[in-house]
């Protein structure tokens, strides 16, 4: 069955995640104010990256300061900059059965591929500790569910939805897109219980829960940035 792509392309969007990664190291050691960072989480199937580049878009122009989108996939390429082995990153997507960025979800006792993931945990903080970022996925919810100046938000729709999505973004039938959603959907609920030892779909994590079927990404986006950023005042 093909996998397809579902994430964007991450050469743009390095300069400004090396960029953030210095502007972390300053909130530290002047213990500086973290800026917001805002992080969504979704039911596979439904659309996150959309939402996230517009909200980058917002922010940066309402802020007229960087955001950067973050993501497996960009973690993936800083794991590549720290000479991680390529086959060590491949190997991910044959370990659970899962080739997305519910792979960069982890905890400190997970002992395979230790360096790939101290590496996540360690940018998913300097991430949230930076601000002025969107985190998709990669379990941040949960690693930073104690810093407050992170937003939590998920998406949630209908079957048919997420269904129609994913044959629609990979290009294939219905059929193989339904057996797709049903058992990433529970592979992934299986390694957030097994890492993190918590449930993605505890409601008290997010700050806000919305339906991806009933409401178009811009209006999604635009609420977050309202709430967050204070784009409506």
């Amino acid at each position: 069955m093909p996998t397809g792509d579902l994430v964007p392309s991450v050469e743009q969007r390095l300069k400004a995640y090396h960029d953030l990664s210095n502007r972390s190291t300053e909130v530290v050691k002047k213990k500086a104010s973290s800026k917001p960072t805002i992080s969504i989480t979704r039911e596979f199937g439904c659309e996150a990256f959309p939402i996230a580049e517009e909200l980058v878009k917002l922010a940066t122009k309402h802020t007229g300061e960087r955001w950067v989108l973050v993501d497996k996939s960009l973690l993936d390429a800083i794991a590549r900059e720290h000479n991680i082995p390529k086959e060590t990153i491949e190997a991910l997507g044959t370990k659970a059965g899962l080739f997305d960025e519910m792979f960069a979800t982890f905890s400190r006792n997970w002992k395979r591929d230790a360096d790939y993931y101290g590496l996540l945990c360690e940018q998913v903080v300097m991430t949230a500790t930076a601000g002025n970022a969107v985190i998709v996925g990669l379990g941040a919810p949960i690693i930073t569910r104690n810093m407050k100046n992170c937003f939590h938000c998920r998406l949630i729709a209908d079957h048919d939805f997420k269904v129609g999505s994913i044959a629609r973004r990979l290009k294939i039938s219905r059929q193989d897109a339904e057996i797709m959603v049903l058992d990433r959907q529970k592979e992934r609920d299986k390694i957030i219980r097994k890492l993190l030892d918590a449930d993605e779909h505890e409601p008290l994590l997010y700050h806000a829960i919305f339906n991806n079927s009933k409401l178009k990404s811009r209006q999604i986006a635009k609420i977050i940035f309202d709430h967050v950023l204070g784009g409506g005042s």
